[in-house]
């Protein structure tokens, strides 16, 4: 029998299954940056890898806030590579900032719902690759009373798709692995460490990163959160 739940946030919660990369893609053709995809994945990582190098996001900062500064980083690379003009990089920082905010609220608007219904049934616990503010990033959204235990790599010192960060989940549960599921948006770094631990798992696909990722098939995969209490039921007739 299910007795709680392990949600990931960053594509699960917040973008109903796609990369975020997608988001912030769409956001840049939305704001008419002229850069390819190619470029545009270049800067992406690029921003990523100087978050993990660097403590650019503080705790108190919510999600627009980090995103404005993911953005500004992006969007100064490519200025650096003669992509973009540099006295563009604040204004069009701010506006597809803005854009990807709002995605993300109306996502997690969408998924809020679910987690009321669920709360009143399931144990509860969010672990997530984060940047350490993903509390503030909860509240700012509302959805904080829905977690009252969180793991985040950036507190914890263990990242997906290292196992362990899900049995630190588990823990927090209170639950044994094979009375908890997992919901995630990315095969590697949710689903697969989860089942390595003996937790069952439920896919939201979205678009991924990689080709490989949008190929692989898995038998519990859903394409809405709307679709997780359904799922549920049918772990627990099994």
């Amino acid at each position: 029998m299910i007795r709680g739940i392990i949600f990931d946030y960053g594509g699960t919660l917040d973008t109903g299954g796609d990369h975020w990369s997608e988001v912030i893609w769409r956001a840049y053709q939305q704001a008419g940056v002229a850069v390819d995809k190619a470029e545009f994945r270049e800067a992406y990582v690029y921003a990523e890898r100087e978050l993990a190098r660097t403590r650019h996001i503080l705790p108190e900062h919510n999600f627009g806030d980090l995103l404005l500064i993911k953005m500004r980083l992006e969007l100064q690379w490519l200025s650096e590579q003669g992509l973009f003009p540099p006295a563009q990089v604040e204004a069009k920082a701010g506006e597809i900032a803005g854009i990807c905010y709002h995605s993300a609220r109306s996502k997690v608007e969408e998924a809020a719902p679910v987690l009321e219904e669920l709360s009143k049934k399931y144990k509860l616990v969010l672990v997530s690759n984060f940047y350490g503010n993903v509390e503030t990033v909860l509240k700012d959204f509302g959805i904080d009373k829905y977690f009252p235990k969180i793991v985040e790599s950036a507190v914890v010192g263990v990242r997906k798709p290292d196992p362990k960060i899900f049995s630190l989940g588990v823990e927090a549960l209170g639950c044994k692995p094979d009375e908890t599921v997992v919901v995630g948006d990315s095969y590697r770094k949710d689903i697969e460490p989860a089942e390595k631990i003996g937790c069952k798992a439920i896919w939201i696909k979205g678009k991924g990163w990689t080709d490989e990722e949008d190929a692989q098939t898995y038998p519990n995969t859903i394409s809405d959160i709307r679709e997780v209490p359904g799922m549920l039921q049918k772990f627990d007739q099994n």
